[in-house]
């Protein structure tokens, strides 16, 4: 997953069949797609801020208006480019999230690795499918607002990912699928090793399926729920999702009563059926929540 992910993601700006991506600079949230026929819309219009909310939101934070949110726009449907913006199911909550609180969210792009150092100088919170897990909790505070897990997909329904052995399987440069998950499969193989290709950017290592250079795929389940939905038919889900975590909202640990505010804001729209829209927008309701907290990492 993206959202475990242990080394360095290089930015990828060359178009493919899989991705409307550009190299434009950084850009304030908005601009999303048009939601597939039969999908909840949603529209910050819909949102309204709580006042009692806003007034827990630290003063360092609030003194502009506007809630400067860190992430690495290389992962849709949770957060990429689109005609030059960011959108995503991240950038749909966490612009909600700020109108809740009498905010205006601006998305700002980074390397994924530099959002949480630069968290309380650069970026007032970071939104990038991070893993509310213990050695992050170290340094940040997380809310959580999703739960996501390893899901594979090929063009052959039949596919098997517990015997991908001597298959051909594509994956994201540095995720916990390939640092943890296709290591320790491999170690099972034998001589009938997996033959793994690794690509810098998740449309990539999909449009590989999509193109036969490779048997299958495998990333965190939103984003692999979200490419079947856009390619159709030429891409399947296989196999099962295992591995859950939840993915955070990461918050500087000097920010105060910050993360309550957030963590109402969340509970808020999770209540009156943003929050689902938001989901259903982008295909990935399979990860809601109904309880978020405030560091629930697992393990």
């Amino acid at each position: 997953m993206k959202l475990r992910r242990a080394s360095t993601l290089a930015a990828f700006c060359a178009a493919t069949a899989l991705t409307l991506a550009s190299c434009a600079e950084n850009t304030e949230s908005g601009g999303a797609p048009t939601p597939s026929p039969g999908a909840a819309t949603f529209s910050l219009d819909q949102v309204q801020k709580d006042d009692a909310l806003a007034k827990q939101v630290d003063t360092k934070i609030a003194s502009d208006s506007k809630l400067v949110v860190g992430t690495d726009p290389t992962y849709e449907p949770n957060e990429f480019k689109q005609g030059g913006k960011i959108v995503g199911f991240d950038v749909d909550l966490g612009g909600a999230i700020g109108k809740k609180l009498g905010l205006t969210t601006e998305f700002q792009e980074s390397k994924f690795e530099a959002i949480l150092p630069a968290l309380g100088t650069r970026y007032e919170i970071g939104m990038s499918s991070f893993t509310d897990n213990p050695e992050r909790e170290k340094v940040v505070d997380f809310v959580t607002y999703f739960n996501a897990g390893t899901q594979w997909a090929s063009k052959d329904a039949s596919f098997d990912p517990d015997n991908a052995c001597g298959k051909k399987v594509s994956v994201q440069t540095g995720t916990v699928q390939d640092t943890e998950d296709l290591p320790a499969r491999q170690k099972k193989c034998a001589g009938n090793q997996i033959q793994i290709q690794r690509y810098d950017d998740q449309s990539e290592a999909t449009n590989a399926v999509v193109l036969g250079k490779a048997d299958a795929v495998l990333a965190d389940s939103p984003v692999m729920a979200g490419a079947v939905k856009k390619v159709g038919g030429d891409l399947k889900l296989v196999g099962e999702i295992y591995d859950a975590a939840p993915y955070g909202i990461a918050i500087p640990k000097n920010a105060g009563t910050s993360k309550d505010a957030i963590l109402g804001a969340v509970k808020a729209l999770v209540a009156d059926g943003t929050y689902k829209k938001i989901l259903d927008k982008w295909g990935v309701s399979a990860g809601a929540i109904t309880d978020p907290v405030i560091n629930g990492a697992k393990g």
